[in-house]
């Protein structure tokens, strides 16, 4: 028998087979991860939350609460001890390296581990923790519950938590705001007659793509689908979708049918274009008319009316009503100027909100809608956007506001960008 003696030589990695903290950083080498400080508070006050409920502790799955509680949205999950002395601890699948960069690597305020076989994780953990049942697939939340045991659901707590924001996530989603005002400024410098929905959307698209929009927004509710760019022309403004909002829009096809088509703006015809912009992951909304030439007396009628619904909403929110009495009389005030039937949509397809709670979600809480009992409170953060939609299009408002100590302050554009802009 012979023997082929077979030699290894250790090469130098070469430096592209690898890959650095460094890689990862903002615009011009900007440190863009949540600030350890946030993370700690976050952490403290979820723990705070879990002793209050009586609950041993929770195990944090969703990817955007990942977000908020981790700095990152690694394949892991975080366990949160509702006892002060244990530390949490993000089990991670991949990536651990990233992982623990993304959470302040060495001033991380918490400890990140490889994630465990599931039948050692009970163990790891040592209780029956919460899940997030209401934000987790229910296959996903059995296989958990199965190995480690079912300590309640955690959503609800999560969701409250999520509901104050912090002085850097407001300036997050004012970051935002000034982003969002620019796509605005560039659809009205390139915007006009003939064009298409789609082309429009282009041109914000890019405004916002170049300043760091990941292309994803965040929603709670399913399908968890929304275009983010709804810009709709004439008749199109008149056409629901299967999102819970005033404005459909046709969309590019039957399996995106939502928002901007294939529609060309036409001379007179209302264009209500409703824009998303998302830094570092928090959102700001808003939405302006705009018009090539000019629009009919009756629609500015009805633009007039929704404005002053939303003055109506702003003023009761900033005086301490609450969500519901607010949808009350912004909704009665709008059925005294006659839109009933074409408040939010046109029946049966119509909302039954006039504003909603934004962060790291679209769709987060409370709602000013019947049943949301409670007013806002500093830190809370609403696009107020009371439109009507008629067969021949739609028209309407919206900005994102936040209630502070001295009451209700507009993030987005509110007086700096016309309600109509004329081409």
């Amino acid at each position: 028998m012979r023997f082929r003696a077979v030699f290894i030589i250790a090469l130098p990695l070469h430096p592209l087979m690898t890959w650095s903290e460094n890689d990862l950083s903002g615009p011009d080498g900007e440190d863009w991860r949540v600030p350890v400080p946030e993370l700690v508070i976050r952490q403290e006050t979820m723990a705070q939350a879990l002793r209050d409920d009586g609950l041993e502790g929770a195990l944090i799955q969703n990817p955007v609460d990942l977000y908020y509680f981790t700095g990152g949205r690694q394949n892991a999950s975080l366990f949160i001890s509702a006892d002060e002395n244990v530390m949490p601890v993000q089990y991670v699948r991949r990536s651990l390296k990233r992982a623990r960069w993304e959470a302040g690597a060495d001033d991380a305020p918490h400890e990140v581990e490889s994630f465990p076989r599931l039948k050692e994780f009970s163990a790891a953990i040592g209780c029956a923790p919460a899940l997030q049942h209401g934000a987790i697939p229910s296959a996903f939340a059995s296989r958990f519950s199965s190995a480690l045991g079912d300590g309640g659901d955690c959503t609800g707590l999560v969701h409250a938590l999520r509901e104050d924001k912090s002085t850097w996530e407001v300036e997050m989603m004012r970051c935002a705001a000034d982003t969002q005002l620019q796509m605005f400024k560039a659809i009205a410098d390139k915007g006009g007659e003939g064009m298409s929905e789609l082309e429009l959307v282009a041109i914000a698209e890019s405004v916002s793509r170049e300043a760091g929009f990941a292309g994803n927004i965040n929603l709670r509710r399913f399908p968890m689908q929304c275009d983010r760019g709804v810009i709709v022309s004439g008749r199109a403004g008149g056409i629901p979708s299967f999102f819970d909002a005033a404005v459909g829009g046709t969309g590019p096809y039957p399996g995106a049918g939502m928002g901007s088509g294939f529609s060309r703006v036409k001379a007179g015809e209302p264009v209500l274009v409703d824009l998303l912009h998302s830094h570092r992951g928090y959102l700001a909304d808003m939405t302006r008319m705009f018009v090539a030439g000019s629009l009919s007396e009756q629609w500015m009628t009805r633009l007039d009316d929704m404005l002053a619904v939303k003055d109506t909403v702003v003023d009761g929110l900033s005086g301490g009503a609450t969500c519901a009495e607010a949808w009350v009389k912004g909704s009665e005030l709008a059925a005294e100027l006659g839109h009933a039937e074409h408040l939010m949509g046109m029946q049966p397809d119509q909302s039954r909100f006039l504003g909603h709670s934004l962060g790291l979600e679209l769709d987060e809480s409370p709602v000013v809608a019947a049943g949301f009992d409670r007013p806002m409170i500093s830190g809370n953060t609403m696009a107020i956007e009371p439109k009507v939609v008629h067969s021949e299009g739609s028209i309407g408002s919206e900005d994102t506001w936040v209630m502070t100590e001295a009451g209700i302050e507009p993030i987005t554009a509110d007086g700096a960008f016309p309600w109509l802009y004329q081409w």
